[in-house]
């Protein structure tokens, strides 16, 4: 299977082939699955889907106003420039799964697993990451997390590589090994969270000027000087 090479993490990718994809025309089945399809130029309304699982596909250019998905499966799946809203998707699993060029904005990810799963040129602001796990590779790149939240999630030895993020904030997790080279880190949030990250020397004011920031310090340079006598 092909692979591709973030820093130190190799993400295996989703298996495709044009020659056995067939095209179709919803993404709901009556048995719960849809394999070796490729699903595109969609303009929905509602994409609604529960207790389903996507095998072996590829979604491009589909837009949906509404997205709630829920115990949902993708294997082998690829999505390309879609714009899934503020997507509402609980309890599933993503397994060789690349989002690319996709809008996601003010989402909620919840209860997901991530293995071998990539978000590439994405737009993820605003979202919430809540509870998800890494079980393998997974990577992040010149995607914008402005103002994203992960919380309670388990991001082992996932990498963000050439993103945005300003005012991104890490809450209680599981962060170890997470590769944060290249990025700006002096406005993410929730600094102390991020212990046994992998980090360039160069960052290490960056995670200062983001430590200031939380702790709300005053620089004694910074107070006026008192009046005599006081």
């Amino acid at each position: 299977m092909d692979t591709r090479t973030f820093g130190r993490v190799r993400v295996t990718l989703p298996d495709l082939a044009d020659g056995y994809l067939l095209n179709v025309t919803t993404l709901e089945n009556s048995r719960g699955t849809v394999q070796d399809f490729q699903y595109a130029d969609a303009d929905l309304r509602d994409l609604d889907l529960a207790h389903a699982r996507l095998i072996t596909g590829r979604i491009g250019n589909l837009r949906a106003a509404r997205v709630r998905l829920e115990d949902v499966r993708a294997d082998s799946v690829e999505f390309d420039g879609c714009d899934l809203g503020s997507a509402q998707w609980a309890d599933g699993k993503l397994s060789r799964v690349v989002f690319r060029n996709c809008k996601i904005m003010g989402a909620n990810l919840s209860g997901l697993t991530l293995d071998n799963v990539i978000f590439e040129n994405c737009r993820l602001d605003y979202s919430s990451f809540e509870q998800v796990r890494a079980t393998g590779p997974v990577a992040f790149s010149r995607c914008v997390l402005s103002e994203t939240t992960f919380t309670g999630c388990d991001l082992t030895r996932a990498i963000l590589e050439d993103c945005t993020l300003r005012a991104t904030e890490f809450g209680r997790g599981t962060y170890k090994d997470v590769d944060l080279r290249g990025n700006e880190l002096s406005g993410v949030r929730g600094v102390a969270n991020l212990a046994r990250v992998i980090i360039d020397h160069a960052q290490q004011a960056d995670l200062g000027q983001a430590l200031a920031a939380e702790l709300a310090v005053t620089w004694g340079e910074d107070l006026p000087v008192g009046r005599a006598g006081r």
